[in-house]
């Protein structure tokens, strides 16, 4: 998908929101525990109750790739099911030496053919540049996340006192652009994200913790906005088990209408 398609669908939906699917066959409603494959049943509810409000998807592979081949399975029948109009995200975190990005990168691109795959930046440049080899295919790069971790690095400085997060920022304008390249960054660090917006201000970018985690969609918009709205806010939880109940995907509709009425109204009062 190119920025242009993301960004018609935001317009026409209304709606800057990703939905997580971080399918989890311990919080699943038990009556789908019977069939062949429970975890695309719960996938496949979801995704048709909440396709109207949401221009993207985002399978945390970790909850899949746990399961061996058959979990594989789910995740390809999962990506299959999402239709074409709306953007796909791999969770996988990914990030090695060159010619291993680029089975990572055919293996996601290729063979899940998802529209995008985050990727973890510690490598550097030959990590990641073979997955901007794949045309129309976003890297979505781990730039300020909301973890505790985080403080262990990501906020460390050099002797010009900036952070390894804004160096890495810098760095990475070298590789990608704003074309097939947005950024990881957390939701619970509001004023964080206005730091980020500053050095990149045209790219998208991926905003968990909204929600469950404490993140604030309305300080999201105000410090994370550009032009094209550049943002793509995820939530999982607060979604996908709004209810563990036969009316899961009812309730998961109602959880993520919710959440995209507020996003109309932020795009309204910014003209959008």
């Amino acid at each position: 998908m190119t920025r242009k398609e993301l960004i018609v669908q935001i317009r026409l939906k209304k709606s800057f929101l990703c939905v997580g699917l971080d399918t989890d066959l311990a919080k699943i409603p038990k009556h789908l525990l019977d069939s062949e494959d429970p975890i695309f049943e719960f996938n496949k509810a979801i995704i048709d109750a909440t396709k109207d409000f949401a221009v993207a998807y985002k399978p945390n592979v970790a909850f899949y790739e746990c399961h061996g081949p058959k979990g594989w399975e789910s995740l390809k029948k999962t990506l299959d099911y999402i239709p074409d109009n709306i953007f796909t995200i791999a969770d996988a975190k990914r990030g090695d030496i060159g010619n291993t990005s680029r089975y990572y990168a055919n293996t996601f691109f290729d063979y899940l053919n998802a529209d995008s795959v985050t990727i973890a930046p510690y490598m550097g440049e030959d990590s990641v540049s073979p997955f901007f080899e794949h045309e129309n295919k976003w890297v979505i790069l781990l730039a300020l996340t909301s973890n505790k971790g985080a403080l262990d690095f990501q906020f460390m400085t050099d002797s010009k006192n900036e952070e390894l997060y804004k160096k890495v920022l810098r760095k990475s304008q070298d590789w990608g652009t704003d074309e097939n390249m947005m950024y990881v960054v957390g939701a619970t660090r509001a004023e964080g994200i206005g730091e980020v917006r500053k050095i990149v201000p045209n790219h998208f970018f991926l905003v968990p913790g909204v929600g469950a985690q404490g993140g604030s969609l309305e300080d999201v918009a105000n410090f994370g906005w550009n032009d094209d709205c550049g943002l793509l806010i995820n939530s999982s939880r607060g979604i996908i088990y709004a209810s563990k109940e036969l009316n899961f995907a009812e309730k998961a509709r109602e959880a993520a209408e919710e959440l995209q009425l507020k996003m109309a109204d932020i795009l309204k009062q910014k003209g959008f």
